[in-house]
């Protein structure tokens, strides 16, 4: 399907670029904040921290759409192995920016961005689908996914 045939997002957020560059894929998106350090298994992009609204769910090869990054420092490393084992996010978004979150999109690598115009993780549903360019500071979100 040519671009000009598809059908316009639902809803576009402008924010502040993180990590340039341009990615879409399907949302995941947790209400919770992220533990790097033992939270999450870095050979599958899984969380695994005990009781997180995502335990046994795998974030790899989607938009991980949640508050920001909670726990050591180590959340970085865990998260660049992931990038290392095949199983890192296509693009994050993220509404608290710490050190945490933002050296780990650095190390991974991936079109991420902060500091939105309407919370993203109140906007979208796991399964919209979402295009982030975040060197235009803009996110695309079609609801219930893009046909």
């Amino acid at each position: 399907m040519a671009t000009a045939e598809l059908k316009a997002p639902d809803i576009v957020i402008r924010g502040r670029k993180v990590v340039g560059g341009v990615t879409e894929g399907e949302a995941l998106v947790t209400s919770q904040t992220i533990s790097g350090w033992g939270g999450v298994n870095p050979l599958k992009g899984e969380v695994i921290e005990s009781h997180h609204e995502l335990k046994g769910v795998s974030f790899a090869n989607k938009i991980l759409v949640f508050p920001g990054a909670k726990g050591s420092s180590g959340w970085s490393g865990v998260f660049h192995m992931t990038k290392l084992t095949g199983c890192a996010p296509l693009g994050m978004l993220f509404t608290i920016t710490t050190t945490k979150a933002a050296l780990g999109a650095v190390v991974l690598r991936v079109p991420t961005m902060t500091d939105f115009d309407r919370d993203p993780v109140e906007a979208i549903a796991t399964g919209d689908w979402v295009r982030i360019d975040a060197d235009k500071g803009e996110v695309q979100i079609w609801k219930g996914g893009r046909a």
